[in-house]
């Protein structure tokens, strides 16, 4: 049984996990269009994949003999976050980054209502209704039919989707799968489609600034990974998982004073409420785990 120090530890990790990400994420809007994407994950890759590899390596968990279903649902996960990648990064630099961190926040609805329509998961009129109203929170930051809704906001929303279709994928595999290799897959597949995305356009010369901030979302990155890996060892989820909206806030923040980005009255409403609909999703699913487990011990 996790105790209150487990809890504590858990929560400063997923903090710092989330920092870490935010961070990482404002270094490469920070270069914007001084390089081209594919470039710039291409370098952020190399050292992401190898960091992970040797992380894996030195675990013992760099290995992929596989069951067969595993096999396809690994690919899944390095498939969808491929496209993720893409979609993210694009809507990144094209939009405020507390609008694209608001929308990130439906996860827990997504992956939530992906369950019930792909896995048959019960889900009760009160998950339902949450459901709804994080759409609706969604709908006022996107605000479709407005100049605001353009291409780079369906590039968030597919960065959802995309995100929503590799966790889940994740969620069936077995426990077979170490998380590690699970992850150096994920993360040479982008690596490689960054790469291959690259050769078709010209490399451009990476500025001292350029440098930098390239180099510190690279090793950013690398501490969000690690940290993560590390938040799912300790502590209960019910108590932790709340801890991930310190992206949007920060990303609120940082946003502002960086590049003077500041979300609209309805966007902050909208953010709002997909914050309070995912943690009533989360609570609920943690009542509902220790409801099944009290009945499996009796």
């Amino acid at each position: 049984m996790s105790t209150n120090a487990d809890n504590t530890r858990g929560a400063a990790l997923m903090v710092a996990s989330m920092t870490a990400f935010t961070l990482g994420d404002l270094c490469i809007k920070g270069i914007g269009t001084a390089m081209p994407l594919s470039q710039i994950l291409t370098l952020r890759g190399i050292v992401a994949t190898l960091f992970i590899g040797l992380l894996a390596w030195r675990a013992g968990a760099l290995h992929f003999d596989f069951p067969r279903k595993d096999r396809a649902l690994v690919a899944l996960r390095a498939l969808a976050e491929v496209v993720a990648a893409f979609f993210f990064f694009t809507a990144l630099l094209n939009m405020p980054i507390a609008n694209l961190s608001a929308l990130l926040q439906m996860l827990p609805l997504t992956i939530t209502l992906g369950s019930a329509i792909f896995f048959a998961e019960p889900v009760g009129w009160r998950r339902w209704t949450a459901i709804a109203a994080g759409f609706f929170g969604m709908l006022l930051i996107v605000r479709p039919g407005t100049e605001g809704f353009n291409v780079h906001s369906l590039s968030a929303l597919g960065a959802v989707i995309c995100v929503t279709v590799r966790d889940l994928a994740t969620r069936r595999m077995s426990s077979a799968v170490p998380s590690l290799s699970a992850t150096f897959v994920t993360s040479a597949a982008v690596l490689i489609f960054a790469a291959l995305w690259s050769l078709g356009q010209d490399w451009v010369p990476v500025t001292g600034r350029n440098a930098g901030l390239l180099t510190a979302a690279s090793l950013l990155i690398v501490g969000a990974y690690s940290l993560s890996v590390m938040v799912m060892r300790v502590g209960e989820v019910g108590f932790i998982a709340p801890f991930r909206y310190t992206s949007l806030v920060l990303s609120l923040i940082l946003g502002f004073a960086l590049f003077g980005e500041l979300p609209s009255s309805l966007a902050l409403i909208g953010a709002g409420i997909i914050v309070g609909t995912g943690f009533y999703t989360l609570w609920r699913e943690m009542r509902l785990r220790r409801r099944q487990a009290k009945m499996r011990r009796t």
